[in-house]
């Protein structure tokens, strides 16, 4: 029979798996001082699997373009409150 192909273990496809082997369940409950020598590998105990998400930089020219017109927008905004109009327009 054969295999999906969507099934297949690639190579250099390496993501983070939500599913840990039961040999990993025991390595990481070791780590962790939660597992005894002699203890049942049937029904562990449940173990925590972190995603890493890395953040992506900001640009430096980005930053400084945005704080400049920041400070453009700020006195236009004093000038004119926000929900009242000026006198005689509506």
């Amino acid at each position: 029979m054969t295999m999906d192909k969507s099934l297949r273990i690639r190579r250099g496809s390496l993501r983070a798996r939500s599913v840990l082997t039961r040999q990993e369940r025991i390595q990481r409950l070791k780590a962790a001082d939660r597992w005894q020598e002699g203890d049942s590998p049937f029904g562990l105990a449940k173990v925590r699997v972190y995603k890493l998400a890395m953040k992506k930089k900001k640009k430096k020219k980005k930053e400084e373009e945005g704080e400049g017109a920041e400070g453009a927008a700020a006195p236009a905004a004093a000038a004119a409150p926000a929900g009242k109009t000026p006198p005689g327009k509506k």
